[in-house]
C-alpha cells in the first residue's frame, strides 16, 4: 500500500469513527429530548413553595421558549417570591410551538439554533388584570432587551459559562438528560446546590447516587407513582403502542419509572413507615452468601428483625432515615471479600436490593409484644 493509500485510509477511519462518534451523540441527544408536562411539574412543586421564597432559582437544560419548568416558574415568580429565575437553552427544541409558543425577540431566532438565556428579576402585572401570568412575562421578554440575551457559547451545563449562572443559584430545578444523570448530579454536589429534578428510578443503583442517598445528601421527592408522559418530537421512534399518544397533534411517551431525585426537605421522609409483619424464618429466607433476609415487598419489612435486610428499591420512595439506617446495596456492599451480588437465594440472583437495618425495632418488640 502507498503512502498516499495510507493517508487516505487513515483519513477515512478518522473520519468513519468521527462519524459514528457524532451520530451516537445524536442519537443519545434524541433519548435525552423529554419535555416535562406543566401538570407534573406544578404536582411536585406545590410541596416545596415556602423553601423557595427569597431563592434565586436555575432551570438549566431548559430551553424557555419550549420549557414548561420556565413556563411554571415564570408565571409563579411572585406568588413564589423568587429572587431571581434564570434559564439557559443548550439547542433550540425541535419541538417549535409545542409546549410555550411564545415570543418572537429582537435579537433571538426561536426557529433557529443559537443558545441563549433568559434571566428574570421582577414580573409585573402589566396588563392590570390583577393576576400575575404568561402574558405578563411575553410583555416582559418583549421590552426589555437586557431579560433575554444569547449565550457566548453552546449552552452546554458543563460549559464555564453555564457553571457561573449556577453559581448565582440557590436552587436548581429541571429534567436533566438522563444518560449524563451521574456527572450531572456531581456538579449539582460539587458547587453545593439545592435542586429538584426529574431521574429514571435506575439511578438509585448507580454506585454515585447511591452513595449520596446512603449519606442523607439526596433522597425521592413526593410525586413518584404511576405513569409520566413527557412531550418528544414528532421523530422519536416508539415502538410500543401502548407507550405513545398524540394529543392536539403533540406526540407524547409514557414512561413509568421516572423519580424526582432532590436534597430539599421533605415531609414524607420525616414519615414512620408502619410494620405489621412478624419475622418468621420461613418466611424470610436469609442469602446465600451474606448474613441479611431477603424481604421482597416494602410493606412486609417486619417489625421485629434487628438484622440485616434486603428490600426492593422502591424502599427508598418511604425510607424514613430516623427509623431506618441504609447499611449498603447488594451489588456495592462494604464486605470486600464478595466481589459480586450478594443477593442471592438457592443459587437464583434476585434484583437488586438495599441493605437497611431498622432502628425503632425495640420499640416495635414491645408493640408485638415479643
Amino acid at each position: 500500500m502507498s503512502l498516499l493509500s495510507r493517508v487516505i485510509t487513515t483519513t477515512n477511519s478518522m473520519d468513519t469513527k468521527s462519524l459514528n462518534k457524532n451520530l451516537h451523540k445524536a442519537h443519545q441527544a434524541k433519548k435525552d429530548e423529554f419535555y416535562t408536562q406543566l401538570v407534573d411539574i406544578e404536582k411536585e412543586l406545590k410541596h416545596y413553595k415556602d423553601q423557595f421564597r427569597g431563592k434565586v432559582v436555575y432551570c438549566n437544560c431548559d430551553d424557555p421558549f419550549e420549557s414548561n419548568f420556565f413556563k411554571y416558574f415564570a408565571a409563579n415568580f411572585n406568588a413564589l417570591g423568587l429572587k431571581k429565575l434564570i434559564t439557559a437553552s443548550y439547542v433550540k427544541s425541535p419541538i417549535v410551538g409545542g409546549q410555550l409558543p411564545l415570543f418572537e425577540l429582537e435579537g433571538l431566532k426561536p426557529s433557529g439554533k443559537e443558545p441563549f438565556k433568559i434571566e428574570i428579576k421582577e414580573v409585573l402585572d402589566t396588563d392590570s388584570d390583577g393576576a400575575i401570568n404568561l402574558d405578563d412575562v411575553e410583555y416582559l421578554l418583549k421590552h426589555d432587551k437586557n431579560t433575554a440575551t444569547p449565550l457566548k457559547g453552546e449552552g452546554d451545563f458543563r460549559s464555564e459559562e453555564c457553571i457561573e449562572f449556577l453559581k448565582k443559584a440557590d436552587i436548581v430545578v429541571t429534567n436533566p438528560p438522563f444518560s449524563l444523570f451521574r456527572e450531572y448530579v456531581a456538579q449539582l454536589v460539587e458547587y453545593d446546590k439545592k435542586f429538584l429534578i426529574l431521574g429514571d428510578q435506575n439511578a438509585i443503583t448507580y454506585k454515585e447516587i447511591f452513595k449520596l442517598i446512603k449519606e442523607n445528601k439526596l433522597w425521592l421527592g413526593y410525586d413518584n407513582g404511576g405513569t409520566k408522559w413527557f412531550q418528544v418530537p414528532d421523530d422519536y421512534d416508539i415502538t410500543t403502542e401502548s407507550r405513545k399518544k398524540i394529543v392536539n397533534g403533540v406526540k407524547y411517551f409514557s414512561m413509568g419509572r421516572i423519580l424526582w431525585f432532590t436534597n430539599l426537605d421533605t415531609t414524607k421522609r420525616h414519615e414512620k413507615l408502619n410494620l405489621y409483619k412478624k419475622y418468621t424464618p420461613e418466611e424470610y429466607p436469609k442469602y446465600d452468601n451474606y448474613d441479611a433476609i431477603e424481604v421482597s415487598k416494602v410493606s412486609e419489612i417486619p417489625a421485629d428483625y434487628n438484622g440485616v435486610m434486603g428490600v426492593p428499591i422502591t424502599f427508598l420512595d418511604k425510607y424514613n432515615p430516623e427509623q431506618f439506617q441504609i447499611i449498603s446495596d447488594s451489588r456495592y456492599h462494604d464486605r470486600q471479600s464478595f466481589a459480586d451480588d450478594i443477593n442471592v437465594i438457592n443459587g437464583k440472583t434476585l434484583y437488586r436490593r438495599i441493605l437497611i437495618k431498622n432502628k425503632k425495632v425495640k420499640n416495635d418488640i414491645k408493640k408485638y409484644d415479643r
